[in-house]
Order: structure tokens, then C-alpha cells, then sequence
């Protein structure tokens, strides 16, 4: 870590880590500096200007200039001010008057910032030009409201990693040339570049996120869903926490009344706040999944909690609350029945594997040691399906940190390999599904340190010399005969000069290079990657803890953790994964009289309207998750619910007389690493030094460590020739029937399987087609979809539609083999 520093600004003297922006040391320390086109965990872009300072009597730009010792610092100058009310003038050259029905009147940049400047009359005009307003995917861009300020450009780049929005150039008469002397310098620069600018969209680099609608200061970016719905001080804001995927990410449900004559509340849309969080395109738009029930079902209810008093088994998933599933493991406690939840089940298994040769119970990092990280792997996750913030951490760390990474997997993915420069900052290996094993062993093979003893004697098996041909350049001394021009006498002459020669070399060449798909220019390409790096992140998911040997990948997961320099995240493949795992004793299969909690059983409870009893959806509950980051993470009510909840059935059967859910909060297990707090006083929110203050950490436990593992399986998948290799993943900003019927992305719901376009042709399909599907003795038919970010011939299938088995395709590993035919 970096010493700290003490610098001055505006009189008050303040610390800061050396390297530190002097516009984010400012906001840590409660010291307003404005600026419109700065994100503070994305580059600087220097678009607006406005953030200049005075730093030892130069004026400089706070967003990319760097505090130093002893550094003094105004904020404002008259010449400062003069400058930054210019640029003001500037933006509002043209600036339609419609603040009045624009979406983000009442919470606009333009606006805060031209009445904190006084900004009261105009110095500048020029000719304005028409820019037609256009509709990309989820988003609606309207260029005359457009200032340029790069920010959308930025986080797609910075954050996202897709970079599908760039400024590009737009006819505009030019400005007057007596502004360029009559106007301060910054305010004429930045009018010119936006005079000449508007922002570009690539459709097929976009993955609907919606973070540009995040982070645009004016109304230039809106939701198409939301346009003109609401104005934004209308709106109630509820602090809560992305209830779809394993980040838990901090997020707001902005809701009101519906209308006059109803005035039940409804949840407009989902916001966020972009300095601190990034939110995926599921939490953004896949809000309204409330189940609306009028009132409580009384005989129901009595059919539930016989249900549970006589169940043998009791099936869920991990798209609960901490204290759902307290509830649930006390019930079990209580009538004897099994809880299954595949799931976490798996995930369980693999952590407790992990934990033999980590010597902790839980995984060593975080997605924002990720973020800032300089060196980064992916092993067995489809990140941009799977969890997209773990893209994004990723992303983060090889643009922002100039960091490298290299990303494992079987697909073929255009998304993953925009990010950074291929071949220069990034190495996109496809493994062989099965052969995860050998990924990790190569891994500790390169980056081991003191290995015990038995794993270097395997890694060492693994490993022949060979020779290979390079080249080698040579000097040699030539002599040469030269004519003297004067006397024309011939004389000789030694010259040394170089040549390149070719030269047969030996070398250690470890078999684990073919298993995984790679030659040895990857040892070339990995020592490049390497050079300058000194933080490394190693991200796990699914491929691995579904694995028929998935307890020895955890192993080997803990080796690495012990014996590299990498720390781990194993990624949660749903929103509660690790929440469940910890506070639930659970199993894999269930027998007998199951009840189902928003699971297919004999007797269901359900958040979706379909089962027996209804239950409340997770956007009307307070509760806690465990996200990604092993933190416990508030939630809150967004749409009240009228009908019986989890506790009642608790309290009939536990025969106890809890009221509220949440006072299961601070129940939760304390030999798990949960803390004694109740849920009113766990906090939410993000401070200006830009640290997340919300919930608390999950303790870890350290235990006993061994240091086997098991060699590397020479399995593989044979595909017959009339066979294809198939995928369980869900297609991006799905995962699971929540997000399934929420309206925006209902309406163009697609489902079923998803070809690569090579596959699509194979088969001779055509948009619209659907196709028959025949594995582990299943027949489906399925609606077909091409998807041309993915290569080869393979496929991936959808799981998120709870009427739809295409689960009963897989074992529990995700990829499988399949015949597939037109159907």
C-alpha cells in the first residue's frame, strides 16, 4: 500500500494515498469540486473542465492530476470561475428549453450546475443543426440534449468492458473564429470538440445494461420503458439490493402510486448510484416480478402448514433471503424433512473441499480486490451470463490498472474478448470440456512456490524435453574487398555484421499445455502478460463445482490459494449460493412428500402465482443476501404484499411467535460467521472516501489443512458424429423465472437454444425455427436462436423458465452432448 500524504486544499489539511486524483482526495475529504464528465472508479476524459484547480500556482485539471506532497490547492480562483461559468454558457448554447417533460428534470447535472454557477444570462450563440433522436435496444439517445461529456463512452469502456458507444462526428457550421480570442481558453476548446461531436452506437457490442442511462448527466440517455412516466422528484426511493445475481449490487426501487383511482404503489424503475456500484441489466430492468395477492388465503394456509408438518423433503432454490433460509433450516430441525437445494448443495461441497488445503472455510478475495487487481484468471465461468459485475471486476482491472488477465473456457465468446488487446493485455484460451482439472494444475505449475512435495511430483511427470527450432542472431567478422577511390588501389577490409541463423534448443514442455489447448507460445505470451504485475485475483464458477470431480478441483482450488501468490473468488451461482450454503444442512436429492418453496414439489409455495399457496417475491421483503463479496447485505420493501409469508408457516409449525421476518437477522448462525446485529441497524450506503458501508463481513474460520489432491482425469466428452456439444447457461440479463416475467424483458422473451452461427448454418436453420433436442433419454422441443457472439459448433440452453425441464438435459456438470435436429 501506498504511504500517505498530506496535502493542502483550500486551507484544510487533508491525507491522501500518493498517486491519488486531487478530484477524488477533494470528495473524501467533504471538498466540493464540480465536474460533469468524471466516474470515479473509470479514467478521466477531461471532456467537461470544469474540475480545474490551482495546484502550486498552476492551473490544472483535479480529475486526472495526481496529489503530491505538501501540495497546496484552490479550488477556485477568479480566473477558475470565470472559466467554469464560460463552459456553463456553453452548454446551454442550443440546449432545448423542455426541462418541463424531460426524464431527468429534477435530478439534472445541467441544471444543478448552471444554478450553482448563477448562471443568468448567455454570452454565445451559433447556428444550431438538426440531430435526429434514435432507439438502441433498452435506451432511447437524443443528441440535442447530448453534451458530450463521455461519460456513457466511459463506463461502457472503463467498466462494462463492451465499448458499444463512442463520440463520433456530426456536420456543424463552425464556430465563429472571434470567440477563439474573445472567450477563456478551456471554454472555447471544449465548445469546439462538442460543436463537432455526438456519441455513436454498435448494436452488436451493447448488452443492455442500461449503465449509460446511469451515468448520463442530462436526458440525453433515458430508459425507453420509463420515458415520460414519471418526474423524478415524484418518486420514492427504496435502498435495496439486486436480487438476481450473486453481487447483491446496491441499487434503489423508485416507486409511486399508480395512478389517482389506484393508489397501491408501483415500481417505476431501478436506479443506482454509478460512482460507487454497477448494476447489470437484470437488476436495471427486470424489476416487476411483485406477485400481487389481495389477500390472505386461510384454507391454503392450512394446507401449507400440513404440508410441512408431514414433508419428507423441502426443495428450494437459492433466490432467497438469509433469514428464509434460517426459517426453513429450523423447520427442518423440527419435522425431520431434507432440505434440498442443488445448488448450494454443490457449491457446499466445493467450498469444503477448498477449505481442506486453504485452511479457511471461506474463499480469500473479493470482487473489488478483482477491480484492483493488475493480473486476473478466469477458470469455468461464463462471466458475462453468469455473473456480469465478475466481467466487469475484470474489465476494470486490465483497462484502469493496465492490468493483463487470461479468461478459461470452452465457448468462444466475442463479448469476453473485447476486453483489453488481445494477444497484448489478454489470452483467451478454449479448453476442452472436463479438462478444468489441468487448467489448475497448469496454474499452480506456473505460479507455485514451494509446492509440497506429492504435486510437484505429478506436475513434474507432466513434463519432457523438447527441441524446438528458433532464431538466433549471430556476429561474424566478413572481410571485404574495398577500391580506394582516390588511388583506385584494392585493399581489404574486416566488417562485422549480424545475421539471424536458425538454432535447435531443448525445453521443458509440460503435457498440461495440450490438454488445455495451448502450445508453448502461451509461456511467451504469459511472461509478457506478467511483466509489471504484482496484485493477482483468480476467479472460479460453476463449470467447476458441478464437475464430476469437483471436490478435487476445490482441492486444488485451496493449493492455489496456499501456494500462489493469486487470491480466490468461487462465484455463487445464484443470488444467495453462499448465504444458503452456510446457514442450511442440505442435500441433493429428495424423496417422499416434498414441499416446494418456488420449486416444482407436491405441494408448492410460490412468488409466481402458480402454486398452492402464494408467497411474497423478493422486491417485497426486507431480509439480507450474502453476495459474492461474503458480506451480509440489506434489502428492502419495494411492494407490499397482502398474503401469508414464510414466518407464519414458521411460527404454526415451530409453534413460536415471531412477527417479523427480520428479527431472524440477527438469529443468524454465529458459528457460520454471521454477527449478533439486528436488521434496522445494519448499514447502506456508500461514503465519499468510497468505501461501501453496507451490512457487515462474514467471518472466516481457519481449520486444518492437507496438501493432496488427485491427478488430473484423462475423461473427456466424445461426441458421435451425429452429436453436439450443448451448455446449460441462460442468455445475458436472464436468470431464473423472476427475471423471465418481468414486462421488460418479457415481451421478447427468448428461450430454448441458443447456436452458434456455424451450428445455426449446419443445421440449417432459419430465425423463427425450432429444433428438437434429444439428451439423457429426454426429448424437447425448443424454440432456436442464433447467437453470433459465440464460435464452433456448440450451444448453449436456456434454464430459466420454470415450465420448461431443460435441466433434465445436463447431469449436474454443464456441458453435456446432444442430437439436434430441425424440428
Amino acid at each position: 500500500m501506498s504511504d500517505l500524504i498530506t496535502l493542502t486544499i483550500d486551507g484544510k489539511s487533508v491525507q491522501a494515498k500518493e498517486g491519488e486524483y486531487i478530484l477524488n482526495v477533494a470528495r473524501a475529504n467533504d471538498i466540493f469540486i464540480p465536474a460533469v464528465c468524471y466516474l470515479t472508479r473509470c479514467s478521466p476524459t477531461l471532456a467537461c473542465r470544469l474540475c480545474l484547480v490551482e495546484a502550486d500556482g498552476k492551473q490544472v485539471y483535479s480529475c486526472n492530476t495526481k496529489a503530491k506532497e505538501g501540495m497546496e490547492i484552490s479550488t477556485n480562483t477568479p480566473n477558475i470561475a470565470k472559466e467554469r461559468r464560460a463552459i456553463m454558457e456553453v452548454y446551454d448554447v442550443n440546449h432545448p428549453l423542455q426541462c418541463g417533460v424531460c426524464d431527468q428534470s429534477g435530478e439534472c447535472e445541467l441544471q444543478n450546475y448552471s444554478l450553482y454557477m448563477k448562471v443568468d444570462s448567455q454570452s454565445y450563440t451559433t447556428k444550431d443543426v438538426h440531430r435526429p433522436a434514435a432507439v438502441w435496444g433498452v435506451m432511447k439517445y437524443d443528441p440535442g440534449l447530448c453534451i458530450v461529456c463521455e461519460k456513457c463512452v466511459t463506463v461502457c469502456k472503463d467498466m462494462i468492458g463492451s465499448s458499444a458507444l463512442s463520440t463520433v462526428k456530426r456536420g456543424a457550421d463552425a464556430l465563429d473564429k472571434t470567440f477563439k480570442t474573445s472567450m477563456p481558453k478551456d471554454a472555447y476548446a471544449m465548445w469546439n470538440k462538442l460543436n463537432k461531436s455526438l456519441i455513436g452506437f454498435d448494436e452488436d457490442a451493447c448488452t443492455d445494461c442500461g449503465e449509460c442511462i446511469s451515468v448520463c448527466p442530462v436526458g440525453a440517455l433515458v430508459s425507453t420503458d420509463f420515458q415520460y412516466k414519471s418526474n423524478a422528484w415524484e418518486l420514492n426511493r427504496v435502498p435495496a439490493a439486486n436480487p438476481h445475481s450473486a453481487d447483491c449490487a446496491f441499487m434503489y426501487y423508485e416507486t409511486k402510486h399508480e395512478s389517482l383511482e389506484n393508489a397501491e404503489p408501483k415500481i417505476y424503475r431501478v436506479t443506482n448510484e454509478a460512482h460507487y456500484s454497477t448494476l447489470n441489466g437484470a437488476a436495471r430492468f427486470a424489476y416487476d416480478f411483485e406477485n400481487r395477492v389481495q389477500g390472505k388465503d386461510e384454507e391454503a394456509f392450512k394446507n401449507a402448514v400440513e404440508a410441512f408438518k408431514k414433508a419428507d423433503s423441502i426443495k428450494f432454490n437459492s433466490f432467497i433471503t438469509n433469514e428464509e433460509a434460517l426459517i426453513l433450516q429450523k423447520i427442518s430441525e423440527k419435522t425431520g424433512a431434507k432440505l434440498v437445494n442443488k445448488d448450494a448443495y454443490n457449491y457446499k461441497k466445493f467450498l469444503n473441499a477448498y477449505s481442506l488445503t486453504s485452511g479457511s472455510n471461506l474463499y480469500s478475495s473479493t470482487l473489488k480486490e478483482v477491480h484492483n487487481s493488475n493480473f486476473v484468471i478466469s477458470v469455468g465461468s461464463y462471466l458475462k451470463s453468469d455473473l456480469p459485475n465478475a466481467r466487469y471486476a475484470l474489465n476494470n482491472s486490465v483497462v484502469i490498472n493496465k492490468g493483463s488477465a487470461i479468461y478459461f473456457h470452452p465457448i468462444s465468446d466475442s463479448v469476453m474478448e473485447k476486453i483489453g488487446k488481445k494477444g497484448k493485455t489478454t489470452e483467451f484460451i478454449q479448453y476442452e470440456p472436463l479438462k478444468e482439472e489441468y487448467v489448475l494444475y497448469f496454474i499452480l505449475d506456473k505460479f507455485g512456490k514451494d509446492l509440497p512435495e506429492n504435486i510437484q511430483e505429478y506436475l513434474n511427470s507432466l513434463k519432457e524435453t523438447r527441441v524446438k527450432t528458433v532464431t538466433e542472431t549471430v556476429k561474424e567478422t566478413v572481410v571485404e574487398t574495398v577500391k580506394d577511390e582516390e588511388s583506385g588501389e584494392e585493399k581489404e577490409v574486416k566488417k562485422v555484421v549480424s545475421k539471424k541463423v536458425p538454432k535447435e534448443v531443448e525445453f521443458e514442455y509440460t503435457k498440461l499445455l495440450d490438454e488445455i489447448g495451448a502450445d508453448e507460445k502461451l509461456l511467451d505470451t504469459l511472461e509478457a502478460l506478467l511483466a509489471k504485475k504484482d496484485k493477482f485475483s483468480l476467479m472460479v464458477g460453476e463449470d467447476l463445482y458441478t464437475h464430476p470431480k469437483s471436490e478435487n478441483l476445490g482441492k486444488l482450488c485451496g493449493l492455489i490459494d496456499k501456494y500462489t501468490d493469486f487470491d480466490i473468488v468461487i462465484i455463487p451461482s445464484q443470488t444467495n449460493t453462499l448465504g444458503v450454503s452456510l446457514i442450511c444442512d442440505i442435500t441433493d436429492e429428495h424423496s417422499g412428500f416434498c414441499v416446494g418453496y418456488n420449486e416444482k414439489a407436491d405441494f408448492q409455495l410460490s412468488a409466481l402465482g402458480d402454486g398452492d399457496l402464494d408467497m411474497p417475491a423478493l422486491n417485497q421483503q426486507e431480509g439480507t443476501f450474502t453476495n459474492v463479496d461474503k458480506k451480509v447485505i440489506p434489502t428492502n420493501v419495494a411492494i407490499g404484499y397482502k398474503g401469508y409469508v414464510l414466518n407464519d408457516i414458521a411460527n404454526a409449525v415451530l409453534e413460536d411467535d415471531i412477527e417479523y421476518t427480520i428479527e431472524y437477522t440477527q438469529k443468524l448462525p454465529l458459528d457460520a460467521g454471521f454477527k449478533e446485529i439486528e436488521f434496522d441497524k445494519l448499514p447502506n450506503y456508500f461514503g465519499n472516501d468510497r468505501v461501501e458501508y453496507r451490512g457487515y463481513d462474514i467471518s472466516s474460520k481457519s481449520s486444518d489443512v492437507i496438501t493432496e489432491a488427485e491427478p488430473a482425469s484423462l475423461e473427456k466428452i466424445e461426441l458421435l458424429e451425429n452429436e453436439t456439444l450443448i451448455y446449460r447457461a441462460n442468455p445475458i440479463n436472464q436468470f431464473n423465472e423472476f427475471t423471465a416475467i418481468a414486462h421488460e424483458f418479457a415481451k421478447d422473451l427468448e428461450s430454448g437454444l441458443f447456436a452458434s452461427k456455424e451450428l445455426f448454418e449446419k443445421l440449417g436453420l432459419e430465425k423463427g425455427n425450432k429444433v428438437k433436442v434429444f439428451s439423457k433419454e429426454l426429448e424437447l422441443e425448443l424454440n432456436a436462436y442464433c447467437d453470433e457472439q459465440i464460435a464452433g459448433e456448440v450451444a448453449y440452453i436456456s434454464t430459466f423458465q420454470k415450465d420448461l425441464d431443460t435441466k433434465a438435459l445436463f447431469d449436474e456438470y454443464r456441458f453435456s452432448k446432444a442430437v439436434i435436429k430441425k424440428a
